[in-house]
């Protein structure tokens, strides 16, 4: 490459945006390779790698991210239950470092000295993209024209792009927007911003693309048994069959959720910004697998163990996810961590999911070591002397009887 050419990886997707940013980039001077991620979204990508190249990119990588994207970062999550603010799977923060790692393995392949993307100056992606690009590449240029006043006040709406895209002789395949936008992958479809920043108005019911409305899934419930090694799926077992590879058991609890309308749902979060916003949902497989998964650990992890792992691994992990702080030496140490805790989850758990629910029916373990059906049980000992928990009471009551803390509660 001349020196004296400026070479740079857009982050493609092929709709009105980035097709504008793309002429934008090569009006400003820039040589545009564009890359497009595939992690399981619905895609034409031919049409898009054409459209790409009609505007002018001298290259369009197309990538086939989601075996790495399932391995690298859904299972790891999975595997420590990860979850933000008690109720969000964080299905589009799970897709972001692996987008954002190929697109700088590209830019180095490539000689590019810049990376570009088209999120929006207010959201969550700007930031988990661009703390990847600065981990993974410290000397990366990152170019986010939705943050440049050269192009907002150029660009001041879906009218302006619309009329720029028609100047360029961008094809445009539709010139209304939906009511709301989406982003979708193997793990999960989001629909944020339009007519859903009204909290108070219920989503509509065509809206769901993923899975089937509840009232309209099967009258009956499916069983299904899920078996754990060390706290990874190893195995399905389903009226379709029985899977063994943890690519084709994630597809497959994908199936049986969508089919019957499992894992929905309807939140108002809080971005790392600190700004609130209403988001919807749908997250089929990982909604089981992470309740199979739950469940397993009840039978057969320590509770102290179990408790230290949910505050300090859970929660953090979750939010350095959410808060695109995957690649940094935090997420290794708690990835280590929770491996140890995991070195007992093993065994099986039959479900069943109907009409949006899902349920445990029983679950079974070589090494619940800790769960002793006769020292638990109501209807013999078992080797349990009961005079032994009159010390412990005892013990337990120093320090309420010593703190005359109970007269307020009387």
């Amino acid at each position: 490459m001349p020196e004296d050419v400026k070479r740079c990886v857009l982050a493609y997707s092929g709709g009105l945006d980035t097709s504008c940013i793309l002429a934008w980039l090569i009006e400003e001077g820039w040589e545009v390779i564009c890359y497009m991620a595939n992690v399981g979204q619905e895609e034409d990508w031919e049409t898009a790698r054409q459209k790409a190249m009609g505007v002018g990119a001298k290259k369009v990588y197309i990538e086939d991210l989601r075996d790495e994207f399932i391995h690298d970062t859904v299972l790891p999550a999975a595997k420590c239950n990860a979850i933000y603010e008690n109720v969000y799977l964080l299905g589009t923060s799970l897709a972001r470092p692996i987008i954002a790692r190929r697109q700088i393995q590209i830019a180095e392949k490539e000689n590019c000295i810049a990376v570009s993307h088209g999120c929006t100056g207010k959201g969550n992606d700007q930031v988990r993209f661009e703390l990847a690009y600065y981990a993974l590449k410290p000397d990366i240029q990152v170019i986010a024209p939705w943050r440049l006043p050269v192009f907002f006040d150029r660009f001041a709406g879906r009218t302006d792009l619309l009329n720029y895209a028609a100047e360029k002789g961008i094809p445009v395949t539709q010139t209304t927007k939906k009511p709301w936008s989406m982003d979708e992958n193997i793990v999960h479809c989001s629909y944020e911003a339009g007519i859903l920043e009204d909290p108070s108005l219920a989503p509509p019911t065509d809206m769901w693309t993923l899975t089937v409305d509840p009232k309209d899934a099967p009258d009956e419930e499916e069983e299904l048994a899920v078996y754990f090694e060390k706290g990874n799926p190893c195995k399905l077992e389903c009226k379709d069959g029985e899977f063994t590879d943890v690519v084709k058991i994630f597809h497959q609890l994908n199936t049986i959720a969508r089919r019957n309308g499992v894992g929905r749902i309807d939140i108002v979060e809080n971005r790392f910004s600190g700004l609130k916003s209403r988001g919807c949902y749908e997250t089929p497989g990982l909604t089981i697998l992470r309740s199979a998964h739950m469940d397993l650990e009840g039978l057969t992890m320590e509770r102290e163990v179990r408790a230290l792992r949910d505050q300090f691994v859970t929660f953090n992990l979750s939010k350095i996810l959410y808060n695109g702080q995957y690649f940094s030496p935090c997420t290794r140490m708690l990835l280590a961590a929770n491996d140890v805790s995991q070195e007992v989850v093993n065994g099986v758990v039959k479900l069943a999911v109907y009409k949006g629910n899902v349920s445990v029916r029983g679950r079974k373990s070589d090494t619940a070591r800790l769960y002793d059906e006769k020292l638990a049980s109501m209807d013999e000992l078992g080797g349990f002397d009961p005079t032994w928990t009159s010390g412990f009471i005892q013990i337990e009551s120093i320090r309420l009887r010593n703190s005359d803390e109970g007269k307020h509660w009387l």
